[in-house]
Protein backbone atom coordinates (compact mmCIF):
# COMPACT_ATOMS: atom_id res chain seq x y z
CA UNK A 1 0.00 0.00 0.00
CA UNK A 2 3.16 2.29 0.05
CA UNK A 3 3.14 3.37 -3.45
CA UNK A 4 -1.24 3.54 -3.26
CA UNK A 5 -2.16 7.39 -2.93
CA UNK A 6 -4.02 8.57 0.17
CA UNK A 7 -7.85 8.27 0.71
CA UNK A 8 -9.05 9.39 3.71
CA UNK A 9 -12.69 9.71 4.82
CA UNK A 10 -14.68 11.94 7.19
CA UNK A 11 -18.01 9.75 8.40
CA UNK A 12 -20.27 11.68 10.85
CA UNK A 13 -23.61 10.36 11.88
CA UNK A 14 -25.56 13.01 11.51
CA UNK A 15 -27.23 14.19 14.98
CA UNK A 16 -27.79 17.82 14.64
CA UNK A 17 -24.57 20.02 14.37
CA UNK A 18 -20.78 19.06 13.53
CA UNK A 19 -19.49 17.97 17.32
CA UNK A 20 -16.15 19.68 17.65
CA UNK A 21 -14.39 16.11 18.45
CA UNK A 22 -15.99 15.00 14.87
CA UNK A 23 -14.66 18.55 13.31
CA UNK A 24 -11.26 17.41 14.71
CA UNK A 25 -11.55 13.82 13.25
CA UNK A 26 -12.40 15.23 10.02
CA UNK A 27 -9.57 17.76 10.29
CA UNK A 28 -6.87 15.36 10.92
CA UNK A 29 -8.58 13.26 7.85
CA UNK A 30 -8.08 16.35 5.19
CA UNK A 31 -4.43 17.48 6.35
CA UNK A 32 -3.40 13.76 6.01
CA UNK A 33 -5.05 13.37 2.38
CA UNK A 34 -4.34 16.94 1.65
CA UNK A 35 -0.85 17.10 2.61
CA UNK A 36 0.06 14.10 0.86
CA UNK A 37 -1.83 15.06 -2.48
CA UNK A 38 -4.48 12.24 -2.01
CA UNK A 39 -8.51 12.32 -1.69
CA UNK A 40 -10.37 13.53 1.52
CA UNK A 41 -14.27 11.40 0.99
CA UNK A 42 -17.04 12.33 3.45
CA UNK A 43 -19.69 9.76 3.88
CA UNK A 44 -22.90 10.33 5.97
CA UNK A 45 -23.63 7.20 8.08
CA UNK A 46 -27.40 7.71 7.90
CA UNK A 47 -29.06 4.22 8.53
CA UNK A 48 -30.18 5.20 11.87
CA UNK A 49 -33.03 6.61 9.92
CA UNK A 50 -35.00 8.42 12.91
CA UNK A 51 -31.90 11.00 13.98
CA UNK A 52 -30.58 11.02 10.27
CA UNK A 53 -32.42 13.90 9.17
CA UNK A 54 -31.54 16.32 6.06
CA UNK A 55 -31.30 19.18 8.50
CA UNK A 56 -28.99 17.57 10.49
CA UNK A 57 -26.62 16.41 7.15
CA UNK A 58 -26.98 19.89 6.20
CA UNK A 59 -25.68 21.45 9.58
CA UNK A 60 -22.40 19.21 9.08
CA UNK A 61 -21.83 20.35 5.77
CA UNK A 62 -22.17 24.31 7.34
CA UNK A 63 -19.85 23.27 9.84
CA UNK A 64 -17.54 21.39 7.47
CA UNK A 65 -17.58 24.35 5.08
CA UNK A 66 -17.00 27.13 7.80
CA UNK A 67 -14.18 25.02 9.12
CA UNK A 68 -13.05 25.20 4.83
CA UNK A 69 -12.88 21.51 5.12
CA UNK A 70 -13.49 20.91 1.63
CA UNK A 71 -14.21 17.12 0.48
CA UNK A 72 -13.51 15.21 -3.04
CA UNK A 73 -15.94 13.73 -4.98
CA UNK A 74 -20.47 13.14 -4.01
CA UNK A 75 -21.29 12.56 -0.75
CA UNK A 76 -21.73 8.77 0.15
CA UNK A 77 -24.78 7.59 1.80
CA UNK A 78 -24.34 4.52 4.10
CA UNK A 79 -28.54 4.11 4.25
CA UNK A 80 -28.63 4.23 -0.06
CA UNK A 81 -25.89 1.47 -0.46
CA UNK A 82 -28.12 -1.28 1.81
CA UNK A 83 -28.27 -3.44 -1.22
CA UNK A 84 -24.64 -3.64 -1.70
CA UNK A 85 -24.12 -4.46 2.17
CA UNK A 86 -26.15 -7.30 1.76
CA UNK A 87 -24.41 -9.01 -1.30
CA UNK A 88 -21.10 -8.40 0.12
CA UNK A 89 -23.19 -10.46 3.70
CA UNK A 90 -24.31 -12.83 1.25
CA UNK A 91 -20.90 -13.41 -0.49
CA UNK A 92 -19.32 -14.35 3.08
CA UNK A 93 -22.45 -16.40 3.00
CA UNK A 94 -21.27 -18.24 0.08
CA UNK A 95 -17.70 -18.63 0.33
CA UNK A 96 -18.22 -19.96 3.61
CA UNK A 97 -17.10 -17.35 6.01
CA UNK A 98 -20.66 -16.44 7.59
CA UNK A 99 -23.46 -18.11 8.69
CA UNK A 100 -27.47 -18.40 8.81
CA UNK A 101 -28.61 -18.16 12.93
CA UNK A 102 -32.03 -18.94 13.58
CA UNK A 103 -31.23 -18.00 17.82
CA UNK A 104 -33.87 -16.22 18.95
CA UNK A 105 -34.05 -13.51 21.33
CA UNK A 106 -35.24 -15.41 24.52
CA UNK A 107 -32.50 -18.20 23.42
CA UNK A 108 -29.57 -15.88 23.28
CA UNK A 109 -30.72 -13.89 26.64
CA UNK A 110 -31.64 -17.61 27.93
CA UNK A 111 -27.65 -19.01 27.02
CA UNK A 112 -25.99 -15.43 28.48
CA UNK A 113 -27.78 -16.26 31.83
CA UNK A 114 -26.84 -20.01 32.18
CA UNK A 115 -23.10 -18.50 31.31
CA UNK A 116 -23.15 -16.10 34.02
CA UNK A 117 -24.10 -18.51 36.70
CA UNK A 118 -21.62 -20.90 35.37
CA UNK A 119 -18.95 -18.21 35.23
CA UNK A 120 -18.53 -18.48 31.33
CA UNK A 121 -17.94 -15.81 29.08
CA UNK A 122 -21.51 -14.21 28.20
CA UNK A 123 -20.16 -13.99 24.45
CA UNK A 124 -22.77 -15.27 22.57
CA UNK A 125 -22.07 -18.82 20.43
CA UNK A 126 -24.43 -19.89 18.03
CA UNK A 127 -25.74 -23.55 17.80
CA UNK A 128 -25.70 -22.60 13.66
CA UNK A 129 -22.38 -21.95 13.55
CA UNK A 130 -21.60 -25.93 12.17
CA UNK A 131 -25.20 -26.60 11.63
CA UNK A 132 -26.07 -28.86 8.10
CA UNK A 133 -28.12 -26.34 5.64
CA UNK A 134 -30.74 -29.32 5.40
CA UNK A 135 -31.26 -28.89 9.38
CA UNK A 136 -32.09 -25.20 8.64
CA UNK A 137 -35.73 -24.56 9.63
CA UNK A 138 -38.23 -22.15 7.70
CA UNK A 139 -38.06 -19.58 10.19
CA UNK A 140 -36.12 -15.28 10.69
CA UNK A 141 -32.44 -15.79 10.71
CA UNK A 142 -29.28 -13.40 10.61
CA UNK A 143 -26.62 -13.59 8.94
CA UNK A 144 -23.42 -13.76 11.26
CA UNK A 145 -19.81 -13.58 10.47
CA UNK A 146 -17.98 -16.88 11.07
CA UNK A 147 -14.62 -15.26 13.54
CA UNK A 148 -11.79 -17.72 14.26
CA UNK A 149 -11.83 -18.73 17.80
CA UNK A 150 -8.54 -19.35 18.50
CA UNK A 151 -5.63 -17.23 17.78
CA UNK A 152 -5.30 -13.32 17.91
CA UNK A 153 -6.26 -10.54 16.33
CA UNK A 154 -3.29 -7.99 15.43
CA UNK A 155 -3.83 -3.90 15.11
CA UNK A 156 -0.65 -2.58 14.05
CA UNK A 157 -2.45 1.30 15.01
CA UNK A 158 -0.25 4.56 14.35
CA UNK A 159 -1.34 6.17 16.93
CA UNK A 160 -2.28 3.55 19.80
CA UNK A 161 0.52 1.10 18.78
CA UNK A 162 0.47 -2.92 18.45
CA UNK A 163 -2.91 -3.83 19.78
CA UNK A 164 -3.75 -7.69 20.54
CA UNK A 165 -6.97 -8.80 20.84
CA UNK A 166 -7.98 -12.55 22.03
CA UNK A 167 -9.93 -14.04 19.37
CA UNK A 168 -12.06 -15.59 22.14
CA UNK A 169 -12.95 -12.17 23.37
CA UNK A 170 -14.37 -11.72 19.62
CA UNK A 171 -17.98 -13.23 19.45
CA UNK A 172 -19.68 -14.20 15.49
CA UNK A 173 -20.46 -10.35 15.20
CA UNK A 174 -24.28 -10.14 13.02
CA UNK A 175 -23.87 -8.79 9.71
CA UNK A 176 -27.43 -8.44 8.13
CA UNK A 177 -30.45 -8.56 10.57
CA UNK A 178 -33.42 -10.75 9.72
CA UNK A 179 -35.16 -8.00 8.16
CA UNK A 180 -32.82 -7.81 5.63
CA UNK A 181 -31.04 -5.12 6.66
CA UNK A 182 -27.32 -4.09 7.47
CA UNK A 183 -25.68 -4.37 10.08
CA UNK A 184 -23.28 -0.88 11.35
CA UNK A 185 -20.24 -3.15 11.78
CA UNK A 186 -20.22 -4.72 8.08
CA UNK A 187 -21.56 -1.36 6.29
CA UNK A 188 -18.28 0.68 7.48
CA UNK A 189 -15.71 -1.61 6.06
CA UNK A 190 -17.75 -2.16 2.90
CA UNK A 191 -17.84 1.13 2.35
CA UNK A 192 -14.40 2.24 3.55
CA UNK A 193 -13.49 -0.88 0.76
CA UNK A 194 -15.33 0.42 -2.40
CA UNK A 195 -14.30 3.89 -1.88
CA UNK A 196 -10.78 3.04 -1.87
CA UNK A 197 -9.90 4.00 1.89
CA UNK A 198 -6.20 3.39 2.36
CA UNK A 199 -6.27 5.21 6.20
CA UNK A 200 -9.33 4.96 8.45
CA UNK A 201 -8.35 8.00 11.13
CA UNK A 202 -10.98 8.02 13.74
CA UNK A 203 -11.65 8.35 17.45
CA UNK A 204 -10.28 5.35 20.15
CA UNK A 205 -13.34 4.48 21.04
CA UNK A 206 -13.62 2.69 17.81
CA UNK A 207 -10.77 0.96 18.53
CA UNK A 208 -12.62 -2.60 19.43
CA UNK A 209 -14.95 -2.51 16.29
CA UNK A 210 -11.39 -2.38 14.12
CA UNK A 211 -10.56 -5.90 15.85
CA UNK A 212 -14.20 -7.04 14.91
CA UNK A 213 -14.16 -5.14 11.43
CA UNK A 214 -10.70 -6.70 10.58
CA UNK A 215 -12.49 -10.08 10.38
CA UNK A 216 -14.36 -8.95 7.35
CA UNK A 217 -11.78 -7.15 5.72
CA UNK A 218 -10.02 -11.26 5.94
CA UNK A 219 -13.39 -13.13 4.75
CA UNK A 220 -13.64 -11.14 2.12
CA UNK A 221 -9.97 -11.16 1.12
CA UNK A 222 -9.70 -7.31 1.48
CA UNK A 223 -6.61 -5.01 2.35
CA UNK A 224 -7.05 -4.01 5.68
CA UNK A 225 -6.61 -0.05 6.07
CA UNK A 226 -4.17 1.59 7.63
CA UNK A 227 -5.99 2.15 11.26
CA UNK A 228 -5.11 5.49 13.46
CA UNK A 229 -7.51 5.71 16.33
CA UNK A 230 -7.16 9.31 18.14
CA UNK A 231 -8.02 9.61 21.79
CA UNK A 232 -11.06 12.02 22.71
CA UNK A 233 -10.94 14.77 23.76
CA UNK A 234 -11.93 15.65 27.54
CA UNK A 235 -12.71 19.24 28.91
CA UNK A 236 -10.57 21.09 31.41
CA UNK A 237 -11.72 18.37 34.52
CA UNK A 238 -10.02 15.52 32.77
CA UNK A 239 -13.71 14.07 31.58
CA UNK A 240 -15.14 13.28 28.52
CA UNK A 241 -16.14 16.68 26.60
CA UNK A 242 -19.59 17.41 27.27
CA UNK A 243 -22.08 20.24 27.60
CA UNK A 244 -20.96 21.25 30.93
CA UNK A 245 -17.94 21.83 29.13
CA UNK A 246 -19.55 24.73 27.31
CA UNK A 247 -20.05 24.48 24.01
CA UNK A 248 -20.28 21.01 21.27
CA UNK A 249 -21.04 22.56 17.80
CA UNK A 250 -18.62 24.16 15.83
CA UNK A 251 -21.25 26.64 14.91
CA UNK A 252 -21.36 27.44 18.54
CA UNK A 253 -17.95 28.73 18.07
CA UNK A 254 -18.68 30.71 15.08
CA UNK A 255 -21.70 32.01 16.71
CA UNK A 256 -18.75 33.43 19.32
CA UNK A 257 -16.87 34.70 16.75
CA UNK A 258 -13.73 32.83 16.65
CA UNK A 259 -11.73 33.02 13.01
CA UNK A 260 -12.17 29.69 11.42
CA UNK A 261 -8.11 29.75 10.75
CA UNK A 262 -7.66 30.14 14.29
CA UNK A 263 -10.29 27.14 15.07
CA UNK A 264 -8.43 24.73 12.25
CA UNK A 265 -4.62 25.75 13.88
CA UNK A 266 -6.74 25.11 17.26
CA UNK A 267 -8.13 21.69 16.86
CA UNK A 268 -4.59 20.41 14.96
CA UNK A 269 -3.03 21.09 18.52
CA UNK A 270 -5.72 19.74 20.19
CA UNK A 271 -3.93 15.89 20.51
CA UNK A 272 -1.23 16.62 17.74
CA UNK A 273 2.12 18.40 18.22
CA UNK A 274 5.01 19.64 15.89
CA UNK A 275 7.91 20.50 18.25
CA UNK A 276 6.76 23.41 20.43
CA UNK A 277 4.73 25.47 17.83
CA UNK A 278 1.35 26.51 19.34
CA UNK A 279 0.32 28.96 16.30
CA UNK A 280 0.59 28.05 12.65
CA UNK A 281 -0.76 28.55 9.29
CA UNK A 282 -2.48 26.18 6.81
CA UNK A 283 0.21 25.62 4.67
CA UNK A 284 2.12 24.65 7.58
CA UNK A 285 -0.21 22.33 9.32
CA UNK A 286 -0.12 20.74 5.96
CA UNK A 287 3.69 20.33 5.60
CA UNK A 288 4.02 18.93 8.94
CA UNK A 289 1.05 16.71 9.98
CA UNK A 290 1.80 13.31 10.44
CA UNK A 291 0.08 10.42 12.16
CA UNK A 292 3.43 10.05 14.68
CA UNK A 293 2.72 13.92 15.91
CA UNK A 294 -0.43 12.28 17.76
CA UNK A 295 -0.66 11.72 21.06
CA UNK A 296 -1.49 8.47 22.85
CA UNK A 297 -3.01 10.45 25.96
CA UNK A 298 -6.57 12.65 25.93
CA UNK A 299 -6.01 15.75 24.83
CA UNK A 300 -7.83 18.15 27.04
CA UNK A 301 -9.91 21.49 25.38
CA UNK A 302 -8.56 24.78 26.72
CA UNK A 303 -10.53 28.17 25.90
CA UNK A 304 -7.52 30.01 27.10
CA UNK A 305 -5.72 28.46 24.55
CA UNK A 306 -7.59 28.75 22.28
CA UNK A 307 -8.51 32.73 23.14
CA UNK A 308 -4.62 32.76 22.93
CA UNK A 309 -4.74 31.16 19.37
CA UNK A 310 -7.65 33.11 17.73
CA UNK A 311 -5.68 36.50 18.89
CA UNK A 312 -2.73 35.82 17.45
CA UNK A 313 -4.60 34.59 13.69
CA UNK A 314 -6.51 38.40 14.23
CA UNK A 315 -3.67 39.75 14.81
CA UNK A 316 -1.54 38.41 11.68
CA UNK A 317 -4.43 38.64 9.17
CA UNK A 318 -4.29 41.03 6.54
CA UNK A 319 -7.12 43.70 7.20
CA UNK A 320 -9.46 42.72 3.98
CA UNK A 321 -9.91 39.27 4.70
CA UNK A 322 -10.57 40.32 8.34
CA UNK A 323 -13.43 42.38 7.40
CA UNK A 324 -14.72 39.26 5.21
CA UNK A 325 -14.51 37.41 8.44
CA UNK A 326 -16.43 40.08 10.35
CA UNK A 327 -19.50 39.99 7.73
CA UNK A 328 -19.22 36.12 7.60
CA UNK A 329 -19.25 36.34 11.87
CA UNK A 330 -22.62 38.85 11.34
CA UNK A 331 -24.54 36.60 8.50
CA UNK A 332 -24.19 34.49 10.83
CA UNK A 333 -25.16 36.02 14.40
CA UNK A 334 -28.22 37.43 12.10
CA UNK A 335 -26.31 40.75 12.28
CA UNK A 336 -26.69 44.06 10.40
CA UNK A 337 -23.42 43.34 7.92
CA UNK A 338 -21.22 46.30 7.58
CA UNK A 339 -21.75 48.98 4.99
CA UNK A 340 -19.02 49.69 2.46
CA UNK A 341 -18.26 52.92 4.28
CA UNK A 342 -18.75 51.28 7.63
CA UNK A 343 -16.03 48.75 6.20
CA UNK A 344 -13.80 51.47 4.79
CA UNK A 345 -14.19 53.37 8.24
CA UNK A 346 -13.64 49.65 10.36
CA UNK A 347 -10.41 48.58 7.76
CA UNK A 348 -8.85 52.14 8.19
CA UNK A 349 -9.23 51.57 12.00
CA UNK A 350 -7.32 47.97 12.17
CA UNK A 351 -4.07 49.04 13.69
CA UNK A 352 -6.10 49.98 16.95
CA UNK A 353 -8.81 47.10 16.70
CA UNK A 354 -6.43 43.94 16.41
CA UNK A 355 -4.32 44.61 19.46
CA UNK A 356 -5.74 42.37 22.34
CA UNK A 357 -8.72 41.12 20.21
CA UNK A 358 -9.38 37.54 20.85
CA UNK A 359 -12.35 37.14 18.95
CA UNK A 360 -14.82 38.85 16.40
CA UNK A 361 -17.13 40.68 18.48
CA UNK A 362 -14.19 42.36 20.22
CA UNK A 363 -12.97 43.89 17.46
CA UNK A 364 -16.62 45.28 16.82
CA UNK A 365 -17.10 46.09 20.27
CA UNK A 366 -13.94 48.30 20.00
CA UNK A 367 -15.26 49.75 16.72
CA UNK A 368 -18.56 50.44 17.77
CA UNK A 369 -17.71 54.51 18.04
CA UNK A 370 -17.13 54.40 14.12
CA UNK A 371 -20.29 52.16 14.04
CA UNK A 372 -23.07 54.44 15.89
CA UNK A 373 -24.53 57.15 14.50
CA UNK A 374 -25.56 60.74 16.52
CA UNK A 375 -27.60 61.20 18.83
CA UNK A 376 -24.89 58.52 20.42
CA UNK A 377 -26.46 56.58 22.67
CA UNK A 378 -25.01 56.70 25.99
CA UNK A 379 -24.38 53.28 28.48
CA UNK A 380 -24.85 54.03 32.23
CA UNK A 381 -20.85 54.80 33.34
CA UNK A 382 -21.08 57.33 30.49
CA UNK A 383 -24.13 58.73 31.32
CA UNK A 384 -22.93 59.76 34.83
CA UNK A 385 -19.52 61.06 33.49
CA UNK A 386 -21.38 63.34 31.62
CA UNK A 387 -22.66 65.74 34.87
CA UNK A 388 -23.16 69.36 34.60
CA UNK A 389 -19.15 69.74 35.42
CA UNK A 390 -18.33 67.86 32.54
CA UNK A 391 -20.90 69.54 30.13
CA UNK A 392 -19.68 72.50 30.99
CA UNK A 393 -16.18 71.91 30.64
CA UNK A 394 -16.78 70.17 26.80
CA UNK A 395 -18.65 73.53 25.85
CA UNK A 396 -15.49 75.45 26.89
CA UNK A 397 -13.05 72.96 24.80
CA UNK A 398 -15.16 72.54 21.77
CA UNK A 399 -13.85 75.97 20.49
CA UNK A 400 -10.20 75.25 21.22
CA UNK A 401 -11.00 72.56 18.78
CA UNK A 402 -12.37 74.53 15.79
CA UNK A 403 -9.56 75.66 14.21
CA UNK A 404 -6.82 73.23 15.63
CA UNK A 405 -4.54 71.07 12.95
CA UNK A 406 -5.78 67.49 13.21
CA UNK A 407 -3.39 65.60 14.05
CA UNK A 408 -2.14 63.73 16.99
CA UNK A 409 1.03 66.01 18.28
CA UNK A 410 -1.67 69.10 18.15
CA UNK A 411 -4.18 67.18 19.48
CA UNK A 412 -2.61 65.95 22.83
CA UNK A 413 -0.93 69.81 23.09
CA UNK A 414 -4.65 71.10 22.83
CA UNK A 415 -6.57 68.71 25.18
CA UNK A 416 -3.08 68.58 27.84
CA UNK A 417 -3.16 72.33 27.67
CA UNK A 418 -6.99 72.84 28.35
CA UNK A 419 -6.45 70.04 31.35
CA UNK A 420 -3.94 72.38 33.08
CA UNK A 421 -5.60 75.65 32.45
CA UNK A 422 -8.96 73.37 34.03
CA UNK A 423 -6.60 73.05 37.02
CA UNK A 424 -6.74 68.78 35.94
CA UNK A 425 -5.10 66.06 34.67
CA UNK A 426 -5.97 64.76 31.06
CA UNK A 427 -7.17 61.49 32.59
CA UNK A 428 -9.91 63.70 34.41
CA UNK A 429 -10.63 65.05 30.84
CA UNK A 430 -11.08 61.99 29.34
CA UNK A 431 -13.98 60.06 31.05
CA UNK A 432 -16.55 62.90 29.75
CA UNK A 433 -14.69 62.33 25.95
CA UNK A 434 -15.10 58.95 26.02
CA UNK A 435 -19.11 59.06 27.07
CA UNK A 436 -18.90 62.16 24.33
CA UNK A 437 -17.45 60.35 21.38
CA UNK A 438 -18.84 56.73 21.70
CA UNK A 439 -21.27 56.58 24.75
CA UNK A 440 -18.69 54.35 26.13
CA UNK A 441 -16.67 54.25 29.50
CA UNK A 442 -14.08 51.90 27.88
CA UNK A 443 -12.89 52.54 24.51
CA UNK A 444 -10.00 52.90 22.50
CA UNK A 445 -7.94 56.35 22.83
CA UNK A 446 -9.30 59.74 22.65
CA UNK A 447 -6.70 60.72 20.58
CA UNK A 448 -7.47 57.81 18.04
CA UNK A 449 -10.80 57.92 18.01
CA UNK A 450 -11.07 61.92 17.87
CA UNK A 451 -8.75 60.98 14.62
CA UNK A 452 -10.50 58.35 12.63
CA UNK A 453 -13.65 60.24 13.08
CA UNK A 454 -12.22 63.50 11.87
CA UNK A 455 -12.99 66.69 12.86
CA UNK A 456 -16.32 67.58 12.10
CA UNK A 457 -18.32 64.54 13.53
CA UNK A 458 -15.70 64.81 16.36
CA UNK A 459 -16.93 68.09 17.46
CA UNK A 460 -20.73 67.11 16.64
CA UNK A 461 -20.48 64.51 19.34
CA UNK A 462 -18.77 66.68 21.77
CA UNK A 463 -21.50 69.58 21.10
CA UNK A 464 -24.52 67.19 21.54
CA UNK A 465 -22.85 65.85 24.66
CA UNK A 466 -22.70 69.37 25.98
CA UNK A 467 -26.60 70.12 25.81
Amino acid sequence: MADTPVVTRFAPSPTGYLHIGGARTALFNWLYARGRGGRFLLRIEDTDRARSTPEATAAILHGMEWLGLDHDGPIVSQFERAERHAEVAQEMLARGHAYKCFATQDEIAAFREQARAEGRSTLFQSPWRDADPASHPDAPFVIRLKAPRTGETVIDDQVQGRVVIGNDQLDDMICLRSDGSPTYMLAVVVDDHDMGVTHVIRGDDHLNNAARQMQVYAAMGWDVPVFAHIPLIHGPDGKKLSKRHGALGVEEYRAMGYPAAAMRNYLARLGWSHGDDEVFSDEQALAWFDLDGIGKGAARFDFKKLDHISGQHIAAMDDAALIAQLQDYLDAVGGRPLSAPEARAVAKAMPILKPGAKTLPQILDKARFLLVSRPIEKDEKAAAALDDVSRSILTQLTPQLQNASWDRDTLETVLNGFAEAQGTKFGKLAAPLRAALAGRAVTPSVFDMMLLLGRDESIARLEEAAV
